[in-house]
């Protein structure tokens, strides 16, 4: 694949202001050489156009992004593609699958086109070692994302450290004031107490958006209602909890 003059994609996804294609369909290095979202033909279409990458949404129709790749797999063998998942959904078991099924990598939208050229690249190294805290990263961010916690806002940033945190040592919620706080207020280079502030303020954010529906989807049940915030533990303990459930 070094030897040739573009790595070559195929995008799985819907075409039509797709910000992933539109980039690289212009980007020296790289030829997108087909796109598609019904699921049958995107397995006609690589096994003729031969693509380096397959950056395959989840749900296509016919059939899902899983089943083409299990189908690729089984038809072109050795030559089938290096495939990226991506998709809208925070069901992190699809991550679970996507690596068990041999996947390169997995990304949860929204996508910045040049995280996942990062990520090709990354795949192209020889010495490559998948980093788990960049999964970890993306889906956090797709959560926050979901429940309308905006990212230029520090309380996004103190957050999501936080619930990276509770992930690696899940005693450290329960030492929030102690522990937690200090830690990420350490990192920041700021204070426990504007670390604390600024977490209490994203929350209201997003609860003032209106877009508690989406956490009570992520989390298959209803754990909130408009007029029930929950403290900045609760919020990092759920989210962290849900981290460690879904591995």
């Amino acid at each position: 694949m070094e030897n040739k003059e573009n790595i070559r994609l195929y995008i799985a996804d819907e075409v039509r202001d797709n910000e992933l294609y539109n980039y690289f369909k212009n980007k020296e290095g790289y030829q997108v050489v087909g796109a598609g979202t019904a699921g049958l033909q995107v397995v006609k279409d690589v096994k003729v156009m031969r693509p380096d990458f397959l950056i395959s949404e989840v749900m296509l129709s016919e059939i899902d992004g899983f089943k083409v790749f299990e189908t690729l797999k089984e038809e072109m063998g050795s030559e089938c593609p290096k495939v990226i998942f991506v998709s809208s959904l925070t069901h992190s078991g699809f991550v679970s699958k996507a690596m068990k099924e041999g996947a390169s990598y997995f990304m949860f939208k929204p996508i910045m086109p040049e995280n996942l050229e990062e990520r090709l690249q990354d795949i192209l190294s020889p010495n490559l070692v998948v980093d788990p805290s960049k999964v970890l990263d993306e889906r956090i961010a797709s959560i926050f994302i979901s429940i309308g916690i905006p990212a230029h806002i520090k309380g996004y940033q103190f957050l999501r450290e936080a619930v990276k945190l509770a992930v690696q040592e899940p005693d450290m919620i329960s030492q929030i004031t102690k522990k937690l706080y200090p830690t990420i207020a350490e990192k920041f280079e700021t204070s426990s107490s504007k670390v604390e502030r600024g977490m209490r303020h994203a929350i209201e954010v997003a609860w003032n958006r209106g877009k508690i529906e989406n956490i009570n989807n992520i989390f298959g049940f209803k754990v909130y209602s408009n007029n029930e915030k929950p403290t900045n533990s609760e919020l990092i303990a759920l989210i962290a909890d849900k981290m460690i459930m879904d591995g």
